[in-house]
């Protein structure tokens, strides 16, 4: 009997999955390196809320590792390393494989926008001697996340001699900040008993950005409004009608931090998807001399569809190959349709308090590694892209080779939700490829959670990838 258990044993070795065992398998050595990767990660999540930030912040990074401005009709060799900014709003870097794209390129492609409070073009508006800003919000979010919490004003604005304002109001603790204000529990019975989409709506989202009126003898209306826009023309030198050419919006004005008593975890507004964009920033840093020119682009838009000539769904990407491509003497449409991608985004980790919303033998859990999601989309698979077998064969063999924690993921149960990634439009163009990402908890709120050890491993994951001899 104690044999036939031992066969037994073995065969189940032999052909059954084994149970996860995550942050428990690795060394202390690898858990001290994810700890070290992440001190850059939380300084480049502060340093990019919004995506002209992160790209101007980006541009720094590579520049420091030998990184130098594209230019289309240079001529570039094994090892070169270029980037390539889209209106300042997207990012391509692009390092020099020895084949170039003639056997098509490794594309790593995350978004660096993310949910926030995006103010109207003519937002500033005073009403019982209060100073406020009308605004639409930005995103897939819950809007009374945003109420009660302190508010930073970042953006930019262009006045009409072409002059570029960058604004960043609110994120030092000795600086003033806004925030949105909510009734309170007293008075809020009729506010209480609205179903949770519709207790709080769009048009209530007023910032309280004043209170005192403009310092007059004269007997005029909207001082308040008056007094806030003197503060901004003295501090910018912008006027009302600059906010017109303006993109201006509200993110939360608390910085990064560590969670928990072992400091295991990383709260801080933007993870979705910045906790992507960073790990294939810095694998596009790190990797040498690959066989095949590898890019890192980081895209705009994204969680609002991908739409406009900074998103997904631009032709900017394909352009971008198309010359890399030329320079090889290839026809832009071969490479691009030999190319693989890692879409990077995240997925949702389980939550036990909300245990209900998952599948729990196909979600994603923090502390397991990145996670890879064949598709997401909503109901029957709609609005997705599906990934082949064969490349789910290919990024799974590439994962268990470089020893890297990975795991499945779906986006919730059945029927229940669904969300969308850019991976569609970039199957669209012919090319082979998968989300690979980390798990989040609380996505698409101000204050969102992830695992050190996670990042890491999609760290190694994209660079695996970029370095990969085949």
């Amino acid at each position: 009997m104690a044999e036939e258990k031992s066969k037994t044993a073995e065969l189940k070795e032999q052909i059954m999955m084994k149970e996860p065992e995550g942050v428990k398998s690795l060394s202390k050595e690898d858990i001290a390196k994810a700890d070290d990767f992440c001190v850059g990660y939380k300084k480049f999540l502060n340093n990019s809320p919004i995506e002209r930030e992160a790209v101007r912040y980006s541009i720094e990074l590579v520049k420091k590792a030998g990184f130098v401005e594209y230019a289309p009709e240079a001529s570039y060799k094994a090892g070169d390393k270029v980037y390539y900014s889209n209106r300042g709003k997207a990012l391509a870097l692009a390092v020099i494989g020895k084949n170039g794209v003639k056997n098509g390129a490794r594309l790593a492609i995350a978004h660096i926008d993310s949910p926030r409070i995006d103010l109207k073009p003519n937002p500033l508006y005073e009403s019982n001697n209060l100073a406020l800003f009308k605004t639409h919000y930005y995103g897939g979010l819950k809007k009374y996340q945003w109420t009660t919490i302190p508010l930073a004003l970042h953006g930019s604005i262009i006045k009409l001699d072409g002059t570029v304002i960058n604004v960043s109001w609110g994120d030092s603790e000795d600086e003033s900040c806004f925030c949105i204000s909510d009734i309170l529990p007293h008075l809020a019975q009729e506010q209480v008993t609205k179903p949770m989409a519709k207790a709080f709506t769009g048009e209530d989202l007023n910032v309280l950005v004043g209170s005192r009126p403009y310092d007059t003898e004269d007997n005029e209306k909207d001082l308040v409004k008056l007094n806030v826009m003197n503060i901004l023309n003295k501090k910018y030198g912008i006027t009302e009608g600059d906010f017109l050419s303006a993109e201006l919006c509200l993110i939360p004005a608390f910085k990064t931090r560590d969670v928990g008593f072992d400091s295991s975890l990383i709260g801080g507004y933007g993870h979705d998807d910045k906790v992507c964009a960073y790990p294939a920033l810095m694998a596009a840093i790190d990797v040498e001399t690959p066989e095949s020119t590898c890019v890192t682009y980081l895209t705009d838009k994204e969680e609002i569809g991908s739409d406009g000539n900074t998103g997904m769904q631009s032709d900017f990407l394909r352009y971008f190959i198309y010359d890399l491509a030329s320079q090889d003497g290839v026809e832009g449409y071969r490479a691009l349709s030999k190319s693989t991608c890692l879409s990077a985004d995240v997925n949702a980790a389980f939550d036990p308090t909300y245990a209900s919303a998952f599948e729990a033998r196909n979600c994603s859990y923090l502390n397991n590694g990145v996670v890879i999601s064949k598709y997401t989309g909503h109901g029957g698979k709609y609005d997705t892209s599906d990934a082949s077998a064969e490349y789910m064969g290919k990024v799974r063999s590439l994962l268990e080779s470089n020893h890297i924690l990975w795991q499945i993921g779906e986006l919730g149960r059945v029927d229940l939700g669904g969300g969308g990634t850019i991976a569609k439009y970039v199957a669209n163009m012919n090319v082979d490829v998968v989300d690979l990402g980390v798990p989040v908890l609380s996505m698409h709120a101000p204050f969102e959670i992830i695992s050190k050890t996670d990042v890491y491993m999609a760290y190694k994951a994209f660079f695996a990838f970029f370095d990969e001899k085949k």
